[in-house]
């Protein structure tokens, strides 16, 4: 069969190509190659020898490769030499971040890199001859090779004696591995281990070997990623029962269903000695615990989800693991029970709903539950006020919540903007910017233990006098004492500015020391406020203030966002609107992650706890299991309220906060492997309902839950007074915000298909245990674990290689290949074509058109798809959601229609812009701009109705379906002739001008930096 954009290759060049691939597989070294890496990292070859690591041989393999495709002119191009060497550094760096002299790298995973780093640099050619030619390779050794050589091969055990290799226990550790699972097997992973071993090989570098031999697989078939986590587990067995035991110890699968429980008992009494776990753990009734687990269990993970438990959640002693991973989930399970009246069955509970990934804790709970240091908590949102005391004191306390795993959202819209006069000093404010810089230093500074980087993000509302500044602080120029490299950062735009960019009127910044009351108000009331300053200073009685075009600063605020990935946008107005809190606070900004929605002052830290349920478990073929996620939600509810009695505080504000208001933040993951069970694709009208009815169900199943912890604990302390306990449910607030955005445009739906009345009775008269109950976090690293997508995320790529702390891991969409082996699809030419079309289906024209609608990318799908969906949701959630969105071709125009898009469909906050690289999108040359985005362009304004109303005229509302286009900038008459807004605002100027003419730094998924990609 023909192989679909297959690269012709003389035979001539595909022997080249042979000479390069042996050279690296049999270690021998051309006699131009350099030196390359320390000799201290090595390399198992084919014949099983080692030898030391030569980056020299990767340059040379590298420069082959292009000669068999470019030809013989590729040899002496300085492109080719320039690409080589780059290419060659990427893979050096890719190979030695996670290998040492302790962990020898295969030849596999060298030719692995090459691979990859060929494909991400967009040489596909070259990579796709790469790919084919080391297939043929595979099979001539597979065909010149004995089945199983005998070879006396000894093992070295950590005090350094050898003994006699045990073939027939590895055998039967990979035998287990494979078994109850379709389409894998165990000769080709014997076969490929028995190829790395040498004789005098470590006990580890044998379990490694193993491991290695099984995840080359994963791409030919998805379930040798559960025969890698397997192998992984039996080295992971090895390494717990011998340090607890004080001496070599193994047990297979079959053997730990009766070792497991005196290995739980040892493991907790050693865990406390260490000091690791809280002694009242010892306390419970441990052969009740110790029954209730399923050693099983441990069968169920994917090999991301394994190694990243192990590399970063499991206990451990100088390095060595000797926490097991139902150990790891009954240790949570015991910690969130720990002051449940009934506290045995309650664990056993919550570890039914851990262990089987029906719903997931949240990292930090997973780090700390049943610890002697129980900081539970994800989130943590503070305000900065305008003095040193409050600067410094932010600093501290940032410090203190990183060190525990918290991540942070810093509000410094209150910090005095630059040239503003200071009278303890009468002296002028250096601004905001250097605050921030100190900010970014310390998330870098507090890492988390190692376990994961510090992470911050600074908030700064749109009328801020340093708005422009804070615009810049992720550029890679300027003044580096005036940048933040390491921060986030996010604008809180209120909708007043919104208004004005599609007006396309003037805006006017302020100092918040002459402006002071802006940062509390929202809503209509923040626009007379606004302009009431507007008009003071008009008549000189403000100092600091600038005015500048809303469409020119929304054109830079999109700018920069696809340039350097920042700052996200926010909508002040409809977190605050929407609120149920907002009798006792406001909200000054959203979290790390933009899903959090709580109110924050200087007394108060807001804290918010999280957990997801995953949907892929809650749906079969037929549609949404209500019953079982309502089970679900129950029991997670309660977990996330516990929570907040047992969590370390690390400082007085957050507590307060905490147990006055007690919010916790229910979200969902696995929402595209749940549309992947159901048959429907993103892109669709189905999609959306999907995302309605289960967001609905959830949402009422919650609210219910957290009502029947009033009834049984009592309602939280500022009940009173809250919308709860006037009747408003989160779907119900929606109206304030329609109120409130009269004429604006505002496309959402309000439909509902369950019967809200009792229940919003019963809150009314119950009360609520918790003041906030739901939040869509992005899930990145606890969906590893689960093993389904993250979030409410689109699919990336069906086949690709993910990067993060663990490691580089290939992921493969075992929905797809279902699918694909159902129509006879599945075979080597289709892995290598989802290699050469970057996991994309769309291109391969033997996939049926239904698989590639249903199996669509995320850069595949129209942006608007997804805000739809994020709509629907919006309406029951009552906190908020990451909501990445997705561009495969950025341009000025689209992303002005999009992020306007969003505001019109009452979403309350974005998260990531995620872009392809620069070569996948087409530039333009720039003209008659200075750099920036230059296609927010506008039509004319209708003039204004004689009679505006204070609060905004109409403006045209955006297309109410994603097919349909939207208005680049369709401006809306001026709110108030108060404003300063003209009556017939100018005809922008029309460009062609798409797209800026460097390449962007939106997020690019697999990146190991970023926490979305964690």
């Amino acid at each position: 069969m023909a192989l679909t954009g297959r690269v012709p290759l003389e035979r001539a060049h595909f022997e080249e190509l042979l000479e390069t691939r042996m050279s690296v597989e049999t270690g021998q070294r051309p006699p131009s190659a350099a030196e390359g890496a320390p000799s201290a990292v090595r390399v198992i070859r084919r014949d099983g020898s080692v030898s030391p690591f030569d980056a020299g041989k990767i340059s040379v393999a590298l420069t082959k490769a292009f000669l068999a495709v470019e030809g013989g002119d590729a040899a002496a191009s300085s492109r080719v030499h320039h690409v080589v060497a780059e290419l060659t550094g990427q893979v050096e760096a890719a190979l030695l971040r996670h290998t040492g002299p302790e962990t020898p790298l295969h030849i596999e995973q060298i030719q692995d890199q090459v691979e990859l780093a060929l494909m991400r640099g967009e040489h596909h050619k070259v990579a796709r001859a790469y790919v084919l030619y080391r297939d043929e390779r595979a099979k001539a050794r597979e065909a010149a090779a004995p089945a199983h050589p005998e070879v006396a091969l000894s093992v070295k055990g950590a005090d350094g004696t050898l003994r006699p290799l045990d073939w027939a226990r590895v055998s039967h550790v990979v035998g287990e591995a494979v078994a109850g699972l379709e389409d894998v097997s165990a000769e080709p992973v014997l076969a490929e281990a028995k190829r790395n071993l040498y004789d005098g090989i470590t006990a580890d570098e044998l379990a490694l070997a193993q491991i290695m031999a099984a995840r080359v697989l994963v791409e030919q078939e998805p379930n040798y990623s559960f025969v890698s986590a397997r192998l992984l587990l039996d080295k992971l067995r090895g390494e717990a029962l011998s340090y607890l035991a004080g001496a070599p110890r193994q047990a297979s699968q079959d053997e730990m269903a009766s070792e497991y429980a005196p290995y739980f008992r040892a493991y907790l009494r050693r865990a406390v000695e260490l000091e690791l776990v809280d002694p009242e753990l010892t306390t419970f009734d441990l052969d009740k615990i110790t029954a209730a687990i399923r050693p099983e269990r441990d069968l169920d993970f994917g090999f991301l989800g394994l190694q990243t438990l192990y590399d970063r959640y499991f206990q451990h002693h100088n390095g060595v693991r000797f926490e097991l991973p139902q150990a790891f989930f009954m240790r949570v399970a015991m910690g969130l029970a720990i002051r449940e009246d009934n506290r045995e069955a309650r664990a056993i509970e919550f570890y039914e709903l851990l262990s089987t990934f029906h719903f997931m804790a949240s990292t930090p709970t997973l780090f700390n539950s049943g610890t002697n240091r129980a900081q539970l908590s994800s989130c943590f949102l503070t305000t900065v006020d305008d003095d040193l005391d409050s600067i410094f004191q932010a600093y501290k306390n940032n410090a203190l919540l990183a060190k525990y795993s918290g991540g942070l959202g810093n509000d410094w819209t209150p910090v005095r903007g630059l040239g503003a006069h200071i009278k303890g000093t009468n002296g002028q404010s250096q601004g905001v910017v250097p605050f921030l810089k100190i900010a970014n230093d310390t998330a870098v500074a507090v890492n988390q233990g190692g376990k994961r980087k510090g992470a911050a993000c600074a908030y700064l509302e749109t009328w801020h006098v340093d708005i422009e500044e804070f615009l810049d602080l992720r550029k890679n120029t300027g003044d580096d004492r005036r940048r933040t490299h390491d921060m986030n950062t996010a604008n809180w735009v209120p909708d007043e500015f919104l208004r004005r960019v599609e007006a396309n009127a003037e805006w006017t910044l302020f100092s918040p020391n002459e402006t002071p009351d802006l940062h509390d108000l929202y809503g209509n009331a923040f626009a007379q406020r606004y302009r009431e300053y507007e008009a003071a200073a008009a008549r000189g009685e403000i100092k600091v203030f600038r005015k500048v075009r809303a469409v020119e600063l929304w054109r830079r605020m999109l700018t920069m966002l696809f340039e350097t990935g920042h700052p996200w946008i926010t909508f002040k107005d409809p977190c605050n609107l929407r609120s149920p809190q907002q009798h006792v606070g406001v909200v000054h900004s959203s979290n790390l992650c933009t899903e959090i929605t709580l109110n924050t002052n200087t007394e108060e830290v807001a804290v918010c706890n999280l957990g997801s349920v995953n949907l892929l478990k809650h749906v079969t073929p037929s549609g949404l299991d209500t019953e079982r996620l309502e089970k679900t939600v129950r029991t997670a509810v309660r977990m996330l309220d516990n929570v907040i009695d047992i969590n370390f505080y690390t400082i007085p504000e957050a507590r307060r906060s905490n147990l006055r208001h007690r919010p916790v933040g229910l979200g969902i993951m696995g929402f595209q492997d749940a549309l992947f069970e159901l048959g429907v694709p993103f892109a669709s009208e189905e999609a959306v309902k999907f995302a309605d009815v289960s967001m609905e169900h959830l949402s009422y199943y919650a609210i219910s839950a957290s009502t029947d912890l009033a009834e049984e604990r009592g309602q939280y302390q500022t009940f009173e007074g809250s919308l709860w306990s006037k009747g408003i449910l989160p779907i119900d607030s929606m109206q304030l915000l329609i109120d409130a955005r009269q004429g604006d445009g505002l496309d959402v739906d309000t439909s509902t298909t369950l019967d809200w009345a009792p229940l919003r009775e019963r809150v009314k008269t119950v009360g609520m245990r918790n003041s906030n109950v739901m939040a869509i976090a992005p899930t990145a690293t606890i969906s590893n674990i689960s093993g389904v997508g993250q979030s409410i995320e689109p699919l990336f790529q069906n086949l690709y290689v993910k990067s993060n702390m663990s490691g580089d891991f290939t992921v493969v969409n075992p929905h797809l290949v279902k699918s694909l082996k159902a129509r006879g699809l599945w075979d080597e030419v289709m892995v290598s074509d989802l290699k050469y079309f970057d996991g994309s289906l769309g291109q391969i024209d033997r996939v049926p058109d239904d698989l590639k609608a249903l199996y669509a990318t995320a850069f595949e799908i129209e942006s608007k798809w997804i805000v739809d969906a994020g709509s629907v949701r919006q309406k029951w959630i009552d906190q908020a959601q990451s909501l990445n969105l997705y561009i495969a071709a950025p341009s000025g125009r689209k992303l002005d229609e999009l992020y306007r898009y969003a505001w019109h469909k009452g979403l309350k906050t974005t998260y990531y812009l995620r872009a392809q690289s620069a070569t996948h999108v087409e530039k333009s040359t720039l003209r008659g701009t200075d750099g920036k985005l230059n296609a927010v362009s506008a039509t004319p304004a209708p003039a204004a109705p004689a009679a505006a109303a204070p609060a905004a005229a109409p403006s045209p509302a955006p297309s109410p379906s994603p097919s349909a286009a939207v208005p680049a900038v369709s401006p809306a008459p001026s709110p108030s002739p108060a404003a300063a807004v003209p009556a017939e605002p100018k005809e922008m100027p029309k460009t062609d001008v798409d797209f800026v003419a460097t390449e962007g730094a939106a997020c690019r998924i697999d990146d190991p930096d970023c926490e979305a990609c964690q």
